[in-house]
Parts: structure tokens; sequence; C-alpha cells
């Protein structure tokens, strides 16, 4: 008996079907952290930078928290959510920052430091330990760097002004600035807080320095006070000097400035102006004193005269009379005294000893 194959819709072939897509489900009332979602993904979606970074860290998580809590949103919602937004913002005339900090990160350049300080104590906002920092010369600012790491040094080199940077930088061992700078890659990841906890523990460390006595450095001391001493007993105790401390005396030597230093100190083209607000007779005796203790410095200040000029203060030194030494000794002080104030008030610019090394 030969097996027939059954017939009936048991073994009936069914047709095919793809499985059953549930209908699309219209979005409740969204809320108004819902609806900044919506927006912030169709920023995302078109390639748009969304400046999370901006808002408060609560905001932020709530924020996320809102993307995470959605699964999505019909057209007519999605077209609702964009013209509300659009709405508003063509309602807004013009925004502020929020908070102090970013109000006086627009005003930076048109505030002064000390007004902006004054705005954050004012609100109770704790001052920028940078702008301090930044204020300070080189010299104060390399000891607060002593026995911090490489990475630590690298986060306060990028706070400060590029130019400052390169100053503390080229003042530094080969092999400290070798790490710091094989350390700057890392400050890209570094926290805000990080970096501002870096300057709040370096002005800290500011204001528990001990109080000093002596505002000015030792040998700036020595040197102003050689400065005004006749020129024999300044070469004898700069010899004693140099017997006992040759690193102090080259400080001193460093700090000094007398009538013989003119040439190195004083750029020529000051020279008239430097000498213009000088009695002509004082002037006489600096020049004709200087014609054995220091040729070149007359040489230097009549060469850089007019012509009509030197040729008048040479024939007057010919004529002038052996000068005694205190007599030369106060009309060289009077010179460089004259060289300073000009110097001090901003008029000219005194030559450095760095300065003089790379000409």
């Amino acid at each position: 008996m030969t097996d027939k194959a059954p017939t009936g819709s048991a073994l009936q072939t069914r047709p095919a079907t793809a499985p059953a897509v549930p209908a699309p489900r219209r979005a409740g009332p969204l809320t108004r952290r819902q609806k900044a979602a919506v927006i912030v993904r169709l920023l995302m979606d078109e390639g748009e930078f969304a400046p999370f970074s901006r808002l408060e860290a609560p905001l932020q998580a709530d924020l996320t928290a809102a993307m995470a809590s959605m699964r999505y949103v019909d057209r007519d919602t999605l077209r609702a959510v964009v013209r509300e937004f659009l709405a508003e913002l063509e309602g807004i005339g013009v925004s502020f920052p929020g908070g102090i900090d970013r109000a006086l990160a627009l005003l930076e350049g048109h505030i002064s430091a000390q007004a902006a300080e004054t705005l954050r104590q004012g609100t109770g906002v704790p001052p920028d330990p940078w702008r301090r920092i930044a204020t300070l010369p080189t010299e104060e600012i390399l000891p607060l760097l002593d026995g911090e790491s490489a990475a630590v040094v690298a986060v306060v080199l990028s706070k400060l002004a590029t130019a400052r940077a390169a100053e503390i930088l080229e003042q530094l061992d080969g092999t400290r600035a070798r790490d710091i700078a094989l350390a700057m890659p890392a400050t890209a990841d570094t926290a805000p807080e990080t970096v501002a906890r870096i300057g709040a523990t370096l002005v800290d460390r500011l204001d528990t320095r001990p109080a000093r006595a002596f505002a000015a450095d030792p040998a700036a001391r020595v040197g102003a006070m050689l400065n005004l001493t006749p020129a024999r007993t300044r070469d004898a105790l700069l010899a004693g000097i140099d017997s006992a401390d040759q690193d102090f005396a080259e400080s001193v030597r460093r700090a000094i400035f007398t009538f013989r230093d003119i040439p190195a100190r004083v750029d020529p083209r000051d020279v008239p102006k430097a000498l213009k607000g000088l009695d002509q007779d004082l002037l006489v005796t600096a020049l004709a004193a200087a014609g054995t203790d220091a040729p070149d410095a007359a040489d230097f200040l009549l060469d850089n005269l007019s012509k009509r000029m030197a040729e008048q203060l040479r024939e007057a030194v010919e004529d002038r009379a052996p000068v005694k030494r205190r007599e030369a000794d106060a009309a060289h002080a009077a010179v460089v005294e004259e060289i300073r104030r000009l110097a001090e008030g901003g008029e000219i610019d005194l030559i450095t000893s760095e300065e003089e090394d790379e000409i």
C-alpha cells in the first residue's frame, strides 16, 4: 500500500510575512528639559556642536538623564519643538553670560584687573588666582615652581602669557625644561577644577611666605650704595667682596651703574635726551674728569650728540681747569642719577646685562 501525501491545511505552505511593526506612538507632552534634549539630539544629527561644557554640571547631568529616558519622538512633535525653539530665539534681543566669572570673561580687556577682583569679592566669588600669578615678576614665580612636578609646571606655563612662559623656561635647567616640554601634551586633559586648585595652592604659598624687611635684593642694595661712592672706594670694596664671595660680587657688579658703565647701558639714540636736562657746567665737569677715569664713556656721549653740540663741549672741556676728585665724583654721580631718573620715568630704556650679552 502506497502512502499518499496528506492533504489539507495542515501542510499547506503559508506565505512569508514581515514581523509586525508597532504603529508610531505619539509622544505625550514634553517637559522643557525633554524639549532641550530633542534640540540637542537634532543638532548632533546635523553634525553641529552642542556646547554642553558651558552648562553647570547639574544641568549637564539633567540633560543627559532626559536623553537617556526618551526613545523616539514623532515628526509632528519634532516640528512643534523646533518651531517653539525658533520662536524663543527670535524673541531674544540680547543674551548675557550667567555668573560673575562668565561676565568678567566677556569683559576681559575692557575692565581693569583691580575692578574685576573687587566685583568677585563683592559677590562672594573667590578671586582668580591666575590673574595674581600673571602679575608676579619672573624672579618670584621661579621659587614657587621649585619641587613641583613637570606636569604641574606645564600647567602653570600654559596659564601664563607665551612670552612670560618662554622667559621662565629659559631660566630652568636643561633637563628640567625638557621634562616640562614633554609634559605639555598631557595638559590638554587636565580638568578645570585641577587647574584652579593648582593656582589656589600657589597663591596660598605666596601668602604664607615670611615677611621681608627689605623689598630690594641684597645685591641691588649694595650696588645702589656703591653707585654713590667714589670710584677708588668702590673698586676697593668690590675687590674685597670678590675675594670672599665671587657670586655675590658678580651680582653686585650687575647692579652697579656708574659713569663708566654708560656705553654699555645707554642706547646711543637716547644720549641727547639723557643729557638734555643737565646743567652745562656740570656736564663739562663730568666729561673733563672722564678723560683719565672713563675716556670711553666721554667719547660715547660726545659721539652720539649733534656735531655742533659735541664741538662746543669739546672746546669747553679743553678750557676747563683740572677737576678735583670729589668734584669729579659728584659730577659723574649727577649724570648717572639723571639717566636713572629718565629710565624710571619710562622716557628712556636702559640696556640690561642679558641684552648686552646678546649684542
